[in-house]
């Protein structure tokens, strides 16, 4: 996370720290819970001097009291939902987390450096904590826009921040949306594209959501640039997804049935339409995340799905709460399964 963020978020979490009781290193690289911080709401702030790369944390949960913890990371990522541990009990629990410098938006502060990650939730217990390298491990990249990138700070929450609790240990999520970007400078910057075409490995599946600030790109640039970030996936090994994007929550007559909440844009390129028809022609997985978020903003109504964005906050009625972010990324989590793309069986944070 970056470090102004990460100390607000510790602050909040832990309040005043105290001084933790010294804790054994669990495992060979001496990463472990005398990394932590705690205070006495049993919370933790953790760092690790890591170099960039994929890690596996397994955490022990649980006590003589009952329990329930949940766990975020770097710029707050949701890395693992909140576990409820009975009196007595104790569970494992794993999931793998890219680290990476910059470790949040690709064009955004560097962050700091190393992994950080805090274990809180309503009443967190953790007993045991391990960071192992995972050089092997699988990434599931991230490109696309404000919606769906790792937001530094709240209310705002992409969906690809809280994606992560639905992927076990073996699959990280390498977050490399930023906000304010397009088909276009998406391929333009070197930071962007270039970074993450650079970074895949055979296999790894890459989701490409860009719509949202297309508003002035023609439908054959728009469709010529997809196939390009298609292309460019597939000749490093990479297994390209396509994603429509999330709607607006702009209703007329009570739906989503126009341009605004559809994403059509400037001059009548209907952006959601452009990537169904362009998946069908190159063969690629299609989630059509448009079809579905407009679903469920419809059925919540004009009054219930104002919790899904910031309409009450920020009258945002494009950017996600975490609420939305939380719905939304299950959504896509649901989508991947179906498609083989993550096994069916993958648990959240088993």
């Amino acid at each position: 996370m970056r470090r102004t963020a990460l100390l607000a978020a510790a602050a909040t979490l832990l309040g005043s720290l105290a001084a933790a009781p010294a804790a054994h290193a669990d495992g060979p690289y001496g990463q472990g819970l005398d990394h932590c911080a705690t205070a006495g709401t049993g919370g933790l702030a953790c760092h690790f001097d890591l170099a960039p790369g994929t890690y596996d944390v397994t955490l022990t949960l649980g006590g003589d009291t009952a329990g329930s913890t949940a766990v975020t990371g770097e710029t707050r990522r949701a890395l693992l939902a909140e576990t409820a541990t009975e009196a007595g009990e104790t569970v494992r629990r794993a999931f793998t987390v890219d680290v990476r410098d910059p470790e949040g938006e690709p064009t955004g502060p560097a962050g700091s450096p190393g992994l950080d990650l805090v274990i809180g939730g309503a009443a967190p217990r953790v007993t045991a904590l391990r960071v192992t390298p995972a050089p092997r491990a699988r990434r599931l990249f991230l490109v696309g826009d404000s919606t769906v990138c790792d937001q530094p700070a709240a209310p705002y929450t992409g969906w690809g921040q809280q994606l992560p609790v639905h992927l076990g240990r073996g699959t990280a999520v390498a977050n490399h949306a930023d906000s304010g970007e397009s088909t276009v400078t998406f391929l333009a910057d070197p930071a962007l594209f270039d970074t993450v075409e650079a970074a895949i490995r055979p296999g790894d599946p890459v989701l490409v959501q860009l719509a949202h600030n297309d508003k002035q790109t023609d439908a054959a640039t728009y469709r010529a640039n997809l196939t390009t970030l298609v292309e460019r996936i597939r000749a490093r090994g990479g297994e390209p997804v396509l994603v429509t994007p999330i709607v607006r929550r702009w209703f007329t007559g009570g739906t989503l049935d126009n341009g605004i909440a559809l994403l059509v844009n400037g001059l009548g390129v209907d952006h959601p339409a452009e990537i169904r028809a362009l998946a069908g022609t190159l063969g690629t997985p299609l989630i059509d995340l448009t079809a579905l978020t407009k679903a469920r903003v419809e059925a919540l109504g004009p009054e219930g799905s104002k919790a899904l964005y910031l309409t009450n906050e920020k009258r945002d009625n494009t950017h996600t709460s975490l609420r939305g972010a939380t719905e939304y990324a299950a959504l896509v989590a649901g989508e991947l399964r179906a498609r083989g793309i993550v096994p069916p069986d993958t648990p959240a944070g088993g």
